[in-house]
Order: C-alpha cells, then sequence, then structure tokens
C-alpha cells in the first residue's frame, strides 16, 4: 500500500484534528499552515467557528513578506501570543496540521510558548 506524499500528510492531518477534537476542553486551536513562501497562524474558536487572531509573514508590518524561514516563524509566533493576549486567550491546543514537528512549525511554536501561551 504505497502511499504519495499528498496522502500521508492528509493521514497525518485528520489524526492530529481528531486527537485535538477530542482534548481540546473548550480551548481556541491554534492551527498552522505552511506553504512553499509563507507561514501563518491562525487563532480559531470551533465553539463559535471565528477566527479570533491571525498572523501572517504576508503582513508588511512583521517585515518577512514572502520569507519562510526559521526566524520569520520565530517572529510570526511571538506576533500570535502578543495578538491572543490582546484577546484574553492564555491557553490553547496547537494544530499543527500535517506538518511534523520539527523545523519552522517548532520554532513558531516555542516563540508563541515564550511569549506566554500556553499549549
Amino acid at each position: 500500500m504505497a502511499l504519495n506524499k499528498r496522502e500521508l500528510f492528509q493521514k497525518r492531518r485528520l489524526r492530529v484534528r481528531n486527537k485535538l477534537r477530542a482534548m481540546s476542553a473548550g480551548r481556541p486551536r491554534l492551527s498552522v499552515h505552511r506553504s512553499s513562501k509563507n507561514i501563518s497562524v491562525q487563532l480559531i474558536d470551533d465553539a463559535q467557528g471565528v477566527t479570533l487572531a491571525s498572523a501572517s509573514t504576508l503582513e508588511k508590518d512583521l517585515g518577512f513578506v514572502g520569507k519562510n524561514n526559521v526566524e520569520a516563524a520565530a517572529k510570526i509566533g511571538a506576533a500570535i501570543a502578543e495578538r491572543a493576549k490582546a484577546k484574553g486567550v492564555e491557553e490553547v491546543v496547537f494544530d499543527r496540521g500535517g506538518f511534523l514537528f520539527h523545523g519552522k512549525i517548532k520554532a513558531l511554536a516555542d516563540a508563541a510558548r515564550e511569549g506566554g501561551l500556553k499549549f
């Protein structure tokens, strides 16, 4: 049963999302998306179906437009932590999607934790 790269990504994504749904306990979800050129993160309240805050390398004021590297990911993690604190959110569940917790995703998560988010 040889699976291609996309199918493996989808399996990981569904596995992660189902585990988060079971343990979320009403906390907002910190969802990460990484493309080849950018990285973005959203703070989503699944109970109401709204996005509370977001940060991306597409934002000009962060100074990393079109960058997708570890330092850009750390800057995005710090920005989302600051925006979450402004909204009164301190505890979240980290939804890495189908991405492996390594490199850019890990840098983003570490920066968000240093910014005060608990997950």
